[in-house]
């Protein structure tokens, strides 16, 4: 039961870099806020990633608003380097956060919103859900029926092949993480890999050459690819439901590892080993899922989402509900939503909004 109830103007729940850019333009405004965080720190989203895992754009290219990223222009920082940045970028800017705080239902009233924690109430004329483009690990339901000799895993439960039982890996899902996440277990299991091909992006991300072709790539991202054009629009329908294409590690990549790679799809079990679409039941020790995530917005007590189950908000607007916004959801905007990159201008989009509410 809530305890306490405290009245605010404007409530960001998510400490990521899509809330931590919305509370960067709220205080340059000088607007009263308050972030609300469920990790006990700044960056611990970033921390629970495999532990390989680096960014997939340079770092000149992902720093919020007012702090560049303190790495060398062209390299890729690692998830936790990733951590610390936003961990420092909160303590530079003094953004109000509370941490360790689950917000467990949003709700409207005759004053605003309601904001409902286990141990308080929050009340606020606007919120700003920042909770990011992951929500539940989705898992096929099939996957229950797996032998329980076989050691199963979401991409955001694996760390690294020390997760793993002796013996072959399947890793199904073949976009970007899917094909990071084969990789990495390549150097210890024998890996297959498996799921529908989402292309590949036709360069080396990590190219010296490739570096021109960076400040081109920020510009479709940001300017070309939003939902204001056609093929944005394109993309963001395949982005959202199937997954983006390769970046870091190419068909090419995956063969010379070793990696099985086969665009059949898992569809069932039969006899506890998982079935591929083409009648093969691998003999595996481990699965990784890299199915993506299922968005879970049945906490927001309100008609927000669409028959798709995203929010129905136009640049993280609620039309419907006044007062509440949206940033840091995959392609909110743009090809650039979904990261650091885009993180600010979403934010400061919202903000506009906010203040221009009174």
């Amino acid at each position: 039961m809530t305890s306490a109830t405290e009245r605010l103007e404007t409530v960001v729940v998510g400490a990521g870099q899509a809330g931590l850019a919305v509370g960067h333009h709220l205080a340059n405004r000088n607007r009263p806020f308050l972030i609300v965080d469920a990790n006990q720190r700044v960056g611990d989203n970033w921390r629970r990633h495999w532990d390989s895992l680096r960014l997939y754009s340079p770092a000149c290219l992902d720093g919020l608003p007012g702090m560049p990223f303190p790495a060398p222009a062209w390299s890729f920082p690692t998830k936790d380097e990733t951590a610390d940045y936003l961990e420092e970028y909160a303590t530079r800017f003094e953004l109000p956060i509370r941490s360790g705080i689950r917000v467990e239902a949003i709700s409207k009233n005759e004053h605003g919103y309601v904001v409902a924690c286990a141990d308080r109430q929050l009340e606020a004329e606007n919120v700003v859900v920042a909770t990011g483009t992951f929500g539940r690990p989705h898992t096929p339901a099939f996957a229950a029926g797996l032998d329980p000799g076989i050691r199963q895993l979401h991409s955001s439960e694996y760390k690294n092949p020390d997760s793993l039982r002796e013996g072959p890996v399947l890793v199904v899902g073949a976009a970007h993480s899917g094909a990071d996440v084969a990789m990495d277990t390549s150097r210890d299991h024998q890996t297959v890999l498996c799921g529908r091909d989402t292309g590949q992006v036709p360069f080396d991300i990590e190219g010296r050459p490739e570096r021109a072709v960076w400040r081109v790539l920020s510009f479709l991202a940001r300017r070309v690819l939003t939902t204001r054009t056609p093929v944005g629009r394109k993309m963001r329908s395949e982005t959202r439901s199937h997954g983006g294409p390769l970046l870091r590690y190419k068909r090419a990549d995956l063969a010379a590892a070793g990696v099985e790679r086969v665009t059949s799809r898992a569809i069932g079990v039969r006899d506890g080993l998982p079935l591929l679409d083409d009648g093969r039941a691998l003999d595996v020790a481990n699965v990784i899922w890299c199915t993506g995530f299922k968005q879970d917005f049945g906490w927001i007590e309100l008609p927000v989402t669409g028959e798709d189950g995203w929010p129905q908000e136009e640049r993280g607007v609620m039309p419907s509900a006044p007062g509440l916004y949206f940033t840091g959801l995959a392609f909110q905007y743009a090809f650039s939503s979904m990261l650091i990159l885009g993180a600010g201008r979403d934010a400061e989009h919202v903000v506009k909004h906010i203040i221009a509410r009174g």
